[in-house]
């Protein structure tokens, strides 16, 4: 069984009550309960973490050096100023998803760029909380494959 670390930054702990208007009403503990479940249904387990400090982000990053197969990472305001999230990203051998719950396209000017897509394998934006289950399907093809070559 295979860990993927799904990894949340900051405000994400008050998913469902800050802004709803762009975020939904689900909170980060409904995000996290089926992100477990479809992690169990594709055979992988789940390690869910969420800070407001940079430095825990990047802690679990090199964690999951160790014992993750992959990554799923909603980094939200890290994703526009975060040289060192890219860096430790940098590290990591496996696949990387990046995940946005709004479109970060439609936004602001300054939340179009982002450190962590220097690294992602892919970008998942504007879909919602649904976007972690298709990181999360998305990461467990892309493991599936590498065993095959």
């Amino acid at each position: 069984m295979s860990i993927i670390y799904v990894l949340n930054g900051p405000n994400l702990n008050l998913l469902g009550k800050r802004q709803p208007h762009i975020y939904g009403h689900e909170t980060l503990a409904d995000v996290e309960a089926d992100c477990r479940k479809l992690a169990s249904e594709l055979g992988h387990e789940i390690r869910f973490h969420q800070s407001n400090r940079e430095y825990e982000i990047i802690d679990w990053i090199h964690q999951a050096r160790e014992d993750g197969a992959g990554i799923v990472i909603n980094p939200a305001a890290f994703t526009h100023t975060s040289l060192a999230i890219l860096d430790a990203l940098n590290t990591f051998e496996g696949p990387v998803i990046e995940i946005h719950i709004s479109n970060v396209h439609k936004r602001e000017s300054f939340r179009h760029h982002s450190f962590v897509s220097h690294r992602a394998d892919g970008v998942i934006a504007g879909l919602g909380t649904e976007g972690y289950q298709l990181g999360i399907r998305r990461v467990a093809t892309m493991l599936k494959t590498e065993k095959k070559d």
